[in-house]
């Protein structure tokens, strides 16, 4: 009941921030700090993008001249997982741009900003359509991802195999799942489907969750050779909260000095921000903020910040 008192009420903020953009200036967009922050407008505009994203008239500026493409997670759609996201990069100064991946394919509207259900393997392949297109539309020769659970490790998959590892600077990964998760006995469902000859486009809704057991062979493909590509510059920032990845350090494998890991609790054990409120939390925002942007790092905050929605209270 408190989970969804406190998504009817993300939702109501949601409208009313859609319905007071009109007073902010033209070059500074709202930011409400909160997961849930993209479901008022999804609500008033489904199947659209959020203002100050998907802008293709957008030309990177010297300071930021990769555009940033964020990549939801399992459910998630361009608008429901980055509400926060959106806002805060564009008045930070970058081109910002979001898809929706892997969502039902025809059936309406809301089942449609339902993304990350697909097979992985195909999503990446629609994440390199949608890249290219932004290539094209910006002029840039790279982009920087900002993925969260699922969209940590599809990205990979795209620079491994489908040629995006000279088309991504920096992959900066919120929750993320470099190991899958076995969650909530999810691995021996999984480990049983598998034994039956069940193959992941034949799991029923969720083909992706299939693909997520740690011994699936999307999973086994992103790990060979290594975890990361030496071209990329990485950063992983986990939640010691996290109920979906368990232990949450096995998003975090070691690298070289191209991976960067962090444990947002660490200097500050007051956030208690879980798997999907760590892409609504204003200390883990400023966090990626300092890992596309490196030379320029800002102080970052520390807030009590709860689960969920990673909102301050």
């Amino acid at each position: 009941m408190r989970k969804l008192l406190a998504v009817f009420g993300a939702v109501v903020t949601g409208l009313a921030v859609v319905a007071g953009a009109g007073t902010a200036t033209a070059d500074e967009l709202p930011v409400d700090f909160n997961f849930f922050a993209g479901i008022g407008p999804e609500l008033l505009n489904p199947g659209g993008s959020l203002p100050g994203s998907n802008d293709y008239g957008c030309i990177p500026t010297p300071a930021h001249p990769e555009p940033v493409v964020l990549v939801h997670g399992t459910g998630g759609s361009q608008q429901t997982n980055w509400g926060a996201y959106v806002p805060l990069l564009k008045n930070a100064g970058y081109c910002v741009f979001s898809l929706t991946y892997g969502a039902p394919s025809g059936l309406p509207w809301p089942a449609t900003a339902v993304g990350g259900m697909g097979e992985i393997t195909e999503s990446a392949r629609q994440l390199g359509v949608f890249v290219d297109g932004v290539l094209a539309a910006t002029g840039a020769t790279q982009v920087n991802i900002v993925g969260h659970s699922q969209g940590t490790v599809m990205p990979a998959y795209y620079a491994k195999y489908l040629g995006g590892r000279d088309k991504i600077d920096k992959y900066v990964s919120l929750a993320p799942a470099w190991n899958g998760t076995t969650v909530a006995g999810a691995d021996i469902i999984l480990h049983t489907a598998r034994r039956l000859g069940i193959q992941p486009e034949h799991f029923p809704i969720c083909h992706a969750c299939a693909e997520l057991d740690p011994g699936s062979p999307f999973m086994h493909a992103v790990r060979a050779g290594g975890y990361y590509l030496p071209e990329i510059e990485y950063t992983n920032i986990a939640t010691q909260y996290d109920e979906l990845i368990v232990p949450y350090t096995s998003g975090l494998p070691p690298g070289g000095s191209n991976v960067h890991n962090i444990v947002v609790q660490e200097g500050c054990p007051v956030d208690y921000t879980d798997h999907a409120g760590l892409a609504g939390s204003r200390r883990g925002a400023y966090f990626v903020l300092n890992a596309l942007d490196p030379e320029h790092p800002q102080p970052v905050p520390c807030d009590r910040a709860a689960p969920f929605s990673g909102a301050s209270f």
